[in-house]
């Protein structure tokens, strides 16, 4: 796949004063595991050049709104462009968007008892025999989150709802147990997905074939600054989040460790980055 090549730091920018130097800054995450886990990191790669750091988070429209009223400095992180570039659109001359720390994409799976020779592919899903067995009620996530608008749009796209398979939006918490639960009782379910996510790792998940391209591309996940807040960021801290290069794997790795080890995402961010120093300067 082609990863979109999203814009670096411009020069010049404004300058930092004496005063702004260590200045608080917010850093608001979208409030799933996997942001905060990406968020965490972000906080103390500030941190570690001298800023103080506060922590906020709230669902996909509201934390890009809230930025939009100059109330959260850092984001972590923007999908771009197929997910979240709807909301960042409306105020994107006020913010600057840096460089991709991983490079996230939507899926749906289906757990790895269920035979990729029987469901390859989304469409198999409307095989009478696989729609029979199938449970076809289909949960999400947030409805404002990108793979739940997509998952919407394909139950009628693909004849899914002639057949009466249904896309319920819900919380992180709804979601997450409906997994565990069918993954417990060797269910045929479908589940909305995304990489990086921890489910993915603990369960095996098998994506299928989506060949209408309706999951969209893959997204630069980016954190966006905005640029109200660039006089009181130090340079070698916008820098180095510039080019923090993360990756999937890292995510996932995190997000592990938050849910599956109960570690908070503050301390997994400190786990990782005592094996991986590099990241702080």
């Amino acid at each position: 796949m082609t990863v979109p090549v999203l814009m670096t730091v411009p020069s010049p920018e404004p300058p930092v004063t004496t005063s702004a130097l260590g200045a608080a800054l917010t850093v608001g995450n979208i409030a799933l595991s996997f942001h905060r886990a990406a968020a965490a990191l972000t906080r103390r790669v500030l941190e570690a050049h001298g800023h103080r750091t506060a922590g906020i988070e709230a669902p996909h429209e509201q934390l890009f709104r809230l930025q939009a009223e100059a109330r959260v400095d850092v984001l972590v992180s923007a999908w771009l462009p197929a997910s979240h570039d709807v909301y960042l659109s409306a105020y994107r001359e006020r913010a600057l968007v840096l460089g991709a720390h991983y490079h996230p994409y939507c899926v749906w799976a289906v757990p790895p008892y269920v035979p990729a020779g029987e469901v390859g592919e989304v469409a198999d899903l409307a095989r009478p025999e696989v729609a029979a067995r199938m449970t076809r009620a289909i949960d999400g996530i947030n409805p404002g989150a990108g793979i739940s608008r997509f998952s919407a749009r394909m139950i009628g796209a693909y004849g899914l709802d002639r057949l009466g398979y249904t896309f319920t939006p819900g919380t992180e918490a709804s979601f997450t147990a409906r997994v565990e639960r069918g993954i417990a009782e060797r269910e045929w379910f479908v589940v909305p997905l995304w990489r990086p996510q921890y489910l993915n790792r603990l369960h095996g998940l098998r994506p299928l074939a989506e060949p209408k391209g309706l999951l969209g591309a893959v997204d630069a996940a980016s954190p966006v600054v905005h640029r109200a807040a660039l006089p009181r960021i130090r340079p070698a801290a916008l820098a180095r989040l510039d080019g923090l290069r993360l990756g999937n794997e890292a995510i996932e790795e995190l997000d592990t460790w938050i849910n599956a080890d109960g570690l908070t995402p503050l301390d997994a961010a400190d786990r990782y980055l005592a094996a991986h120093p590099d990241l702080l300067v």
